[in-house]
């Protein structure tokens, strides 16, 4: 007895010493039931998975373009910006599959606001439940305008809560070498796309694929938000995103057959996307469409392994400095990496519409 006493008092002063607060949160099952997805939400998502899946591996000729904002924050201009995106999707849709980015969770190099689930009131009280909660209903309202979905994720717990509402994922270039995200890619029901390091390099990136590919076993929590060893059958569906690095742009017709040899050395899907943002634009949002004009070009001089793009996308272009009041905020503006407005965006995709028209079909 004395010993237990003893091994409590113990554990109790060493254990969670820098631990200021804990909320617990709902278990996924339950925020799941209370935010439910419907039989037609539920057939989109399927049918958006196949689609691409299609596309991935070279069934359908058509363009995948993930456009949309760097990220959610405000979604009142986020809902005009989707029910704008709806029209633009089915006008071109014989052409070009456009999914919606909409992503709530943003790496940071250092510190800063991490997204809307961590911290939905944009004002540091980090209220992660409100935040789960908005990003289903958001994530509802995007799919029953018949636009599927696209999102990055960054904690490994955020799938379980999100995952029925998703067509297609991305891990990013802070974390394509992590082996916590590459399992979690592996037991992924969409397909995902892994972007090259910060720094350029493809190692990290076609590594990640290879990992995802295969059957892991790692910690993770179920649907009823029980901590378990998680065992996946891998994900055939993943693609290379290239974005460009610290020596600069990696969307040249020389950068992207490097990447397609790299995929195919290693027997991978030779599926490549271009994120013309980041730094293949050297962080100029308004080079987005010279960037994609160069990969429309490379698609009408043959490059089969194109088959994707990212475009960072709002109602209005360029960013605006956060942190600040929200009542300061300026309308369809984003809070993080700058974008181009809508009238370029409709722009770009009815470009790339004509392109492939000529080119693929």
């Amino acid at each position: 007895m004395q010993a237990s006493l003893l091994c409590s008092c113990i554990v109790h002063t060493v254990t969670n010493l820098r631990i200021t607060d804990s909320v617990a949160l709902p278990k996924p099952v339950d925020l799941c039931e209370e935010i439910p997805r419907n039989a037609e939400q539920v057939n989109l998502v399927r049918q958006s998975r196949e689609e691409l899946h299609a596309l991935i591996h070279g069934q359908d000729k058509r363009l995948l373009a993930v456009v949309g904002p760097c990220s959610i924050h405000d979604l009142k201009s986020c809902r005009e910006y989707a029910e704008r995106f709806a029209k633009l999707a089915d006008e071109v849709k014989e052409r070009v599959l456009i999914v919606m980015r909409v992503y709530f969770e943003n790496p940071r190099t250092t510190v800063g606001w991490k997204g809307l689930i961590m911290d939905p009131q944009l004002n540091g009280t980090c209220d992660i439940p409100k935040g789960l909660r908005i990003a289903r209903t958001f994530l509802g309202e995007v799919l029953d305008l018949g636009i599927p979905t696209a999102t990055e994720f960054l904690d490994p717990i955020t799938p379980q809560y999100l995952s029925d509402s998703l067509c297609w994922a991305a891990i990013g270039a802070r974390t394509s070498e992590s082996q916590t995200h590459r399992q979690m890619a592996s037991g992924l029901s969409m397909p995902v796309g892994f972007k090259n390091a910060t720094g350029g390099d493809l190692k990290a990136a076609v590594n990640g694929i290879i990992a995802a590919t295969q059957s892991q076993t790692f910690l993770g929590i179920t649907e009823d938000g029980q901590a378990s060893a998680v065992t996946t059958e891998g994900n055939p569906d993943c693609q290379l995103i290239l974005r460009g690095g610290a020596e600069g742009p990696n969307y040249t017709s020389n950068n992207v057959e490097m990447a397609r040899i790299a995929l195919e050395t290693v027997n991978a899907p030779t599926s490549v996307m271009i994120d013309c943002s980041h730094a293949n634009s050297s962080k100029d949002p308004s080079r987005q469409p010279d960037v994609l004009d160069d990969v429309l070009g490379q698609i009408e001089d043959g490059a089969e392994c194109i088959h994707a793009v990212m475009i960072e996308s709002h109602l209005e272009a360029g960013s605006q400095a956060f942190p600040r009041p929200v009542d300061q905020l300026k309308y369809g503006v984003s809070i993080t990496d700058g974008c181009i407005d809508w009238s370029a965006t409709e722009a770009c995709i009815r470009r790339a519409a004509e392109v492939m028209d000529k080119s693929r079909f």
